[in-house]
């Protein structure tokens, strides 16, 4: 069976695609900060597939090699999935004002950890051709205000990406940007928005995702709605 580790699966995104790969068939390591959000994800998913849940932070190297010790017990890695994300400021606020501990919390956990667990898993990726997936943000490319710190954390991670794709030509790496979503992250970084619940489901997403799979897409980056739209 094919094995994927998706960091932050216990809601919004990282979630959904849980649900749909153990729909699949797929093993799956899955991790998220909070053990109570995760404990009833797994509990969701270990009725379709074998689940590997392991509460953490991605920042923290000792977790990052559990994680992949976790995927070599289920025999190996084919996708690897860099959804664990935090904004650096909770709500979101102008880069004058913008605290200098949040945008390096933010760097830490969107860019250096993910860079941390590609290397940790590199090995096993290798071994089967696998996938690497970093979910983005249309922040990294577009100035909105209030969101330069986050967004530049995702920019940092859409090269970072780049630069993987042309070093492992074997991989396939995808960076992807998943549109709006309604998830507990936006709601923290805009609290006060009045069309929230107007936002998309994270769910509609997923199929952009496992058609880059089905499809085996080519490393780059990818915007969902894009994707969607062409597999009408």
């Amino acid at each position: 069976m094919p094995v994927a580790i998706i960091t932050g699966a216990s809601r919004g995104l990282g979630r959904a695609l849980a649900g749909a790969l153990a729909e699949r068939g797929w093993d799956l390591v899955i991790d998220a900060r909070s053990a109570g959000a995760l404990k009833q994800a797994e509990g969701e998913l270990a009725d379709r597939t074998r689940v590997a849940a392991l509460p953490g932070d991605v920042a923290d190297p000792r977790h990052r090699v559990d994680l992949v010790a976790a995927a070599w017990e289920f025999g190996g890695l084919d996708l690897l999935v860099n959804n664990a994300s935090a904004l650096g400021a909770e709500p979101l606020r102008p880069l004058s004002g913008h605290p200098l501990e949040g945008l390096r919390a933010a760097l830490e956990t969107n860019v250096v950890a993910a860079l941390g667990l590609v290397q940790e898993a590199l090995p096993l990726l290798q071994r089967r051709r696998g996938a690497v997936l970093n979910i983005s943000s249309d922040a990294a490319v577009e100035a909105y205000p209030t969101w330069g710190g986050y967004g530049a954390s995702k920019a940092a991670l859409e090269q970072l990406s780049a630069v993987l794709a042309a070093e492992e030509p074997e991989l396939r790496v995808w960076w992807l940007d998943p549109g709006d979503m309604g998830t507990e992250l936006y709601a923290a970084a805009v609290p006060d928005d009045p069309d929230a619940d107007g936002r998309p489901d994270p769910a509609t997403v997923v199929p952009a995702v496992l058609g880059l799979l089905d499809g085996g897409a080519a490393s780059g980056r990818y915007v969902a709605r894009a994707l969607l739209e062409a597999g009408r």
